[in-house]
């Protein structure tokens, strides 16, 4: 979107542990519940000391880490609970985040200098792509994509780098899934070009009067999935006669951050 000021970040609020909060009402909630207990405890834990953190009955707790179980969040031996290995994943993949965000915000702010426009680090959520860092333009009127904010995995330039760099059958289903058959085949058309070229470049898809490039990010490891893309924003009043050079300088840092995430 456009932005004509600068903008500001309320601070968060202050992290609670679960025996802090309330008790949850709602089964859902519960579940949760047990299972932040688990993982702020940093190591195996007994029903005792769970019912102890959390305040919960014996035998509603006993429901929830069988759910757990069930699903992979949390492991049992001996008597004690511990997260599972799904919650390792997410671990995991909080992680790749981080370092994908680190290695990357270098090259963005570079990129920022060079272009004097703003800069996002996109990546796919399932059928969204979602702003994990953003470097803004110093310039008054401005675009800008709000950390955490995530649009339709479908238009625009992110978005489309997102979808072009990923595995064909994950490709495929997201295509049907979100399109008409007869859109969906004009997208899968659209995304083999952009393939073909390495960077996507769309103009007033999301935000009216937004001009984008946005070129994908490799990993030694995900050679053939895109880890995420850089998204190079600018006004279409100010993209006028610099498009080759803007898509230049985007590809480029994008080259220079997958070089360094050869090593991850």
């Amino acid at each position: 979107m456009l932005n004509a000021v600068d903008s500001t970040i309320a601070p968060a609020p202050a992290a609670t542990t679960p025996a802090a909060s309330a008790q949850p009402a709602a089964g859902a909630d519960r579940v949760l519940f047990v299972l932040a207990a688990l993982a702020q405890h940093g190591a195996p834990i007994t029903v005792r000391e769970l019912v102890a953190r959390t305040g919960l009955p014996k035998s509603t707790l006993y429901r929830q880490l069988m759910l757990l179980k069930r699903w992979g969040f949390v492991l049992e031996s001996d008597g004690e609970y511990a997260p599972g290995p799904i919650s390792l994943q997410l671990a995991l993949g909080f992680d790749m985040a981080s370092h994908l965000a680190r290695e990357a915000l270098p090259d963005m702010r570079l990129l920022a200098q060079q272009s004097d426009e703003s800069v996002g680090l996109v990546v796919a959520v399932k059928d969204h792509a979602v702003c994990l860092e953003m470097v803004e333009s110093r310039q008054s009127l401005r675009c800008s994509f709000e950390k955490g904010r995530g649009v339709p995995l479908r238009a625009g330039a992110s978005a489309k780098s997102l979808l072009a760099f990923m595995r064909d059958e994950a490709r495929e289903r997201l295509v049907r899934a979100q399109c008409e058959p007869a859109e969906a085949e004009q997208l899968l058309q659209e995304l083999a070009a952009i393939r073909d070229t390495g960077y996507a470049v769309s103009e007033g898809e999301v935000d009216p009067g937004v001009w984008g490039v946005s070129a994908p990010l490799f990993s030694r490891r995900a050679k053939a999935d895109a880890l995420g893309s850089i998204t190079l924003m600018v006004p279409a009043t100010r993209r006028q006669g610099r498009e080759g050079a803007l898509i230049d300088m985007t590809v480029a840092a994008a080259m220079r951050i997958s070089a360094r995430l050869q090593s991850y």
